[in-house]
């Protein structure tokens, strides 16, 4: 078991406060000592009262989704034998109404992408009976067989692949 820690501070000052037109800044101190500025987003509480410079929650948690999904990526791939070169995500999460109509964040999208090492290897791809293949469904099953073959490892027998990725 594992304890995780962090002091989230605000302080009023010299505003009101009771008229609700206080500023949402404050700071988030971690353990080891980096403090984030952090605020409501602009776009929940306009400015004045909200810092557009500042992290806003919605941000720090999508960006913990995409930090927690990297990190266990990156630990399969070290553990399997695959070289990584880079990792860049660039995560988005969607906060709107629920069916409650309570503001909500009801998706987020991680968008990584890795470097795999692969310049020192050459690639053939045959596609049976030497067909052409147009449907981006079958991006993925061509991916998992290149992963496959660079790494030796046999996709399980009893797996279809099959869908768009992006390849870029």
């Amino acid at each position: 078991m594992s304890t995780y820690t962090a002091r989230i501070a605000w302080l009023r000052g010299e505003q009101k406060f009771t008229d609700n037109r206080y500023s949402r800044a404050h700071t988030w101190t971690f353990d080891g000592g980096t403090v984030v500025p952090a605020s409501s987003s602009p776009s929940v509480v306009p400015r004045p009262m909200s810092d557009a410079t500042a992290v806003d929650p919605e941000e720090a948690f999508v960006a913990s989704l995409s930090s927690c999904h990297m990190l266990w990526f990156l630990s399969i791939a070290a553990k399997h034998g695959y070289l990584i070169d880079s990792y860049v995500d660039d995560a988005s999460g969607v906060m709107t109404k629920n069916d409650a109509g309570r503001l909500a964040m009801l998706l987020a999208v991680l968008e990584a992408r890795c470097g795999i090492v692969t310049h020192d290897k050459e690639v053939y791809l045959n596609v049976a009976g030497g067909l052409r293949i147009n449907e981006p469904a079958a991006d993925l099953a061509v991916a998992a067989a290149l992963v496959s073959a660079l790494t030796d490892i046999p996709a399980p027998a009893d797996t279809v692949f099959f869908g768009e990725i992006g390849l870029s």
